[in-house]
């Protein structure tokens, strides 16, 4: 399956939006967590929390999914494929591996915190508001390099030739999106 021009160029703008949103959505809970972690504020505690519970119950995994699910099919629907070049290869594991990380650790987590908060309690353990955010900016970071620098080549897979209607020919290099 190829995507024609006009698809495959909306999809990249939905592929990019949500990866950004993404990313920035992380900044902004690392920094509601570092107030949360610091402040000597009961307040201000529980606002930073109940903001971070907010964005995780309600933005983190739509946009995780959104990410990548279109990541996906951009992958299946250009030359780029998805285990031809190590480097979306790369990124699509690392997609999902905090997709699942955002479901099952960073959402309970800031669940926890919340509700240990909301209780009157003070905050129960720093790393439950700071390390999912701190990993999962590094990640998102780390992921928009590759994307742009596109390192280590193609994969074993990607190294060999095509076969198109019977007849072996190269691979074409994919054009830069």
């Amino acid at each position: 399956m190829r995507l024609n021009r006009p698809a495959r160029r909306a999809l990249l703008v939905v592929h990019v939006v949500a990866s950004a949103g993404w990313l920035g959505l992380s900044l902004g809970l690392l920094a509601l967590g570092v107030t949360a972690a610091t402040t000597a504020s009961p307040e201000a505690l529980e606002a930073g929390v109940r903001a971070m519970q907010l964005f995780a119950d309600r933005l983190l995994l739509p946009l995780a999914l959104l990410t990548l699910l279109s990541g996906v099919v951009l992958a299946l629907g250009t030359p780029w494929g998805l285990a031809r070049h190590r480097w979306v290869f790369t990124k699509f594991w690392l997609t999902l591996a905090t997709t699942a990380a955002t479901a099952f650790v960073l959402r309970p987590a800031v669940d926890s915190a919340a509700e240990a908060v909301a209780a009157g309690g003070p905050l129960p353990d720093t790393g439950d508001v700071l390390f999912g955010p701190v990993v999962s900016l590094s990640s998102y970071v780390f992921m928009t390099v590759i994307s742009l620098l596109k390192p280590w080549g193609p994969t074993r897979r990607g190294r060999r030739p095509r076969t198109t209607a019977g007849t072996r020919e190269s691979a074409p290099r994919p054009a830069r999106s």
